[in-house]
């Protein structure tokens, strides 16, 4: 990959005067390019790379400057990080919610010190520890969707990866309206953080009923999240059976035809129990902080990914068989091991391309802790920086036809050219902690899906995409079958009314 030739000037000394930034047309009075960001995100954001490498726009009254070459944003990233610091309009809306955890505290010793006290969680031996009682819960959920039966699969991917990464994060036996009331009210939160973005500042402080509902929806979130931390804290990690009380009867057909399956039997702690038993403690709020930070980012980008992935199934025979194929010479007729995802690798491809097409993140925001070059631009200090992973892995540069669905983009032959600006997971000190995780529960529910359901058929039209803080399906449906389906059922499907969640409110 090429770096423009300002980018090798040390940032203290730039070489020539900066040259001014190009402004992003169609701002309007009061509200900037809020109407656009509103309306209109994606193609908007796309569109400032034609103006240049940093573009400035306004939301609201406030300037910002989107970075559109990714050689620009690795240097926000990695190589000058000290200089553009965690930050921005978006942060401090997602702050408001996260509080200081991980993903949103401010750099510094804190930052340091709790992402040293979480990254044993997300080590690979952990993780895999986990990975037969992840396995277990994805197919209850997934075993039990009916038949033949148009179901929204948006919802359902949400709600397949919380339940698995519940189980992966608090152990088993969570009370189930935990679950049911964090799919409910996940959704319609990320909703309000995004409005807070985009909107300018005085009008998120007015006491309206959109942002007194926001407030009201993130003190629910942290009541729900206390109650998880009590309960897996009144829960100490049980031993395993002994052979003196459990019968060989009682062991189920899929402990005896995979080893890993035993051990869902052993009511082991989950990965919460790193940061409840460190030496160095966190607070209760801390603690609210780590968890809601977690919880958000395996829900709102694993279930988005997956969702686009099995629309992206349907569209393509040929994706379906290699990925059947591939399953079926790991696995042959007994069910999913954590060891078999090691010899998924087409999986994983087409996972990489859809996350590499729909974002996750569309907008992501630094800070310039001073007045810096940045490109041969003059940043002044206290400006948000925003770099967006959906712009980047939509650059014609590196990722040819990058409206077309191609998992062979990521083989060993072409993935070194795109995988410079393949930045879903961010990049540098604050890059995703959970990156080894998502990967397994991504691959572990694909997997557990293909191998339940012969196949799936959309019942809807085809969605469009829709950036909310994700960039997620504005609709889709789907029936999954237990044999491949008629023509006149599938023809009927679209007709049948929406099979509702289990975890559903009453109404």
């Amino acid at each position: 990959m090429s770096t423009p030739a300002s980018s090798t000037t040390p940032m203290s000394t730039p070489a020539s005067p900066a040259a001014p930034t190009p402004a992003a047309p169609g701002a309007l009075p009061l509200i900037g390019h809020a109407l656009q960001l509103a309306r209109r995100p994606l193609p908007f954001m796309t569109s400032l790379r034609e103006h240049g490498s940093v573009v400035r726009i306004r939301i609201g009254p406030t300037p910002a400057f989107v970075v559109t070459d990714p050689a620009l944003t690795r240097k926000v990233l990695v190589t000058d990080s000290a200089h553009f610091v965690k930050g921005g309009k978006i942060i401090d809306a997602l702050r408001m919610f996260f509080g200081d955890g991980l993903a949103t505290v401010a750099d510094g010793d804190t930052h340091l010190r709790n992402r040293r006290l979480i990254q044993p969680m997300f080590n690979k031996a952990h993780i895999a520890d986990r990975g037969a009682a992840m396995i277990g819960q994805v197919r209850d959920v997934v075993t039990a969707w009916p038949a033949d039966v148009p179901r929204d699969v948006y919802a359902d991917m949400n709600e397949v990866a919380l339940s698995a990464f519940l189980v992966a994060l608090f152990g088993a036996n969570l009370p189930e309206h935990l679950e049911g009331e964090f799919v409910t009210l996940m959704p319609e939160i990320m909703k309000g953080a995004i409005r807070q973005t985009i909107l300018p500042p005085w009008i998120t402080r007015l006491p309206l009923p959109a942002n007194r509902a926001h407030a009201d929806r993130v003190a629910q979130l942290r009541t729900l999240i206390d109650q998880a931390i009590d309960h897996h804290a009144d829960r100490p990690p049980g031993p395993a059976p002994s052979a003196d009380t459990v019968s060989a009867d009682a062991v189920s057909a899929d402990a005896r035809r995979c080893p890993h399956a035993a051990a869902r039997t052993k009511d082991q702690g989950g990965l919460f129990t790193t940061l409840l038993t460190a030496e160095d403690t966190l607070t209760r709020q801390q603690l609210q902080d780590e968890a809601i930070t977690l919880l958000t980012g395996a829900i709102e980008t694993t279930g988005t990914t997956l969702a686009w992935t099995l629309y992206e199934i349907t569209q393509s025979d040929e994706i379906q068989r290699r990925l059947r194929e591939e399953l079926t010479a790991a696995c042959g007729d007994r069910p999913l091991c954590y060891d078999d995802i090691a010899q998924l690798p087409y999986a994983r491809q087409v996972l990489q391309e859809t996350i590499r097409k729909y974002g996750p993140a569309w907008m992501v925001t630094r800070t310039a802790a001073r007045d810096i070059d940045l490109g041969g631009h003059r940043i002044p200090e206290g400006a948000d920086i925003v770099w967006s992973p959906y712009l980047h892995q939509h650059d014609t540069r590196y990722f040819p036809d990058p409206d077309t669905f191609d998992p062979d983009r990521w083989t060993a032959e072409r993935a070194p050219a795109a995988r410079g600006s393949f930045l879903a997971f961010g990049d540098g000190r604050r890059k995703c902690i959970g990156e080894n995780f998502a990967w397994a529960e991504l691959q572990i529910i694909l997997a557990s899906i293909l191998q339940t359901w012969p196949s799936f058929t959309l019942t809807s039209r085809p969605p469009r995409a829709q950036a909310v803080v994700t960039v997620k399906p504005d609709t889709l449906t789907m029936a999954y079958h237990p044999q491949a389906p008629s023509m006149s059922q599938t023809s009927t499907e679209q007709a049948r009314p929406l099979q509702p969640l289990k975890t559903q409110p009453k109404q």
